[in-house]
């Protein structure tokens, strides 16, 4: 990407919440990050249990902070935010360690924004290291979507293969930018008038499930998008499917999630997916009769 930055630019600052990373990987990221035209600066907040990174943040001119205990994922990014809000940037992005990101997709992004002010949080294609596809664009989760697909295992996804793929919005067409209800916490991108109004993470949530109710606390006053023209590769452990501690922690929020917005009765959560789903197989029925898909 070529020229300046608009001169209405504020810039973006970014955060990382680590724990254990291999320093390799954070140092990696940092100066990844630090290519780009648009960056302010970088924290990172280190809930591991020795500040053995301190050394390498630093070496990168990153913020390098600690809390004496692990505080959790939303509650770490939440103090980091905090700490740069005095820079005025008009973005602020929440990235995982184990994200690949090329400079140029901050700086596409922040342009994007730039132009779009009816989105507060947009989220680029997330791809596996082998280059496909993760499917984190979702509707927002039911209880079924989330504990029947994940205690029944692919028995489930194969009984339930209906609803699997309208809650992964799989009739959608994901080539071009649009809303999506649910997007992952491994990138968000977010507008900083946005979360001035719908409010930082939930620190309740220690660790799941903060990012899909920050998701929808914006998508309440402004649009939460893809945008398919840019992309990062992410690890995507999955963490919850191997380590029966992640997974207490997952229940425990997903049991915290749908006591704050509701079990069965969720009005909200029926509107937006509704909406999202109708697009869908309108798409659907373009494709069937050989029409392009807007």
């Amino acid at each position: 990407m070529q020229g300046k930055l608009p001169a209405t630019s504020l810039g973006v600052t970014a955060s990382l919440v680590t724990y254990r990373n291999p320093a390799r990987q954070i140092e990696r990221l940092i100066r990844s990050l630090h290519g780009s035209r648009a960056l302010l600066r970088v924290a990172v907040f280190d809930n591991s249990p020795d500040d053995s990174l301190r050394s390498v943040v630093d070496a990168t001119g990153a913020l390098y902070l600690r809390a004496r205990s692990n505080m959790g994922f939303g509650a770490g990014h939440n103090r980091a935010i905090h700490s740069l809000l005095k820079l005025g940037a008009a973005y602020h992005l929440v990235i995982n360690p184990d994200i690949e990101c090329h400079p140029d997709v901050i700086d596409a992004l922040y342009e994007f924004m730039e132009g779009n002010p009816e989105i507060g949080l947009v989220m680029p294609r997330i791809l596996n290291p082998d280059g496909t596809q993760q499917p984190l664009c979702k509707l927002l989760p039911s209880p079924f979507d989330l504990f029947a697909r994940r205690f029944l295992g692919r028995m489930g996804a194969s009984f339930f293969r209906k609803q699997h793929a309208r809650y992964h919005l799989q009739n959608l067409d994901m080539q071009q930018p649009r809303e999506i209800p649910c997007l992952s916490g491994c990138f968000m991108f977010l507008r900083r008038a946005a979360i001035e109004k719908a409010g930082l993470f939930d620190e309740r949530f220690f660790m799941y499930m903060e990012d899909v109710d920050l998701c929808r606390r914006i998508g309440q006053r402004f649009k939460t998008a893809l945008y398919p023209n840019v992309a990062v590769r992410h690890e995507y452990a999955k963490g919850s499917y191997k380590d029966p501690k992640l997974l207490a922690y997952h229940m425990h929020s997903a049991i915290r999630y749908f006591s704050k917005w509701g079990w069965i009765f969720d009005a909200d959560r029926k509107l937006r997916n509704q909406r999202t789903s109708a697009i869908g197989a309108a798409g659907e029925r373009r494709r069937d009769s050989g029409q392009r898909v807007a």
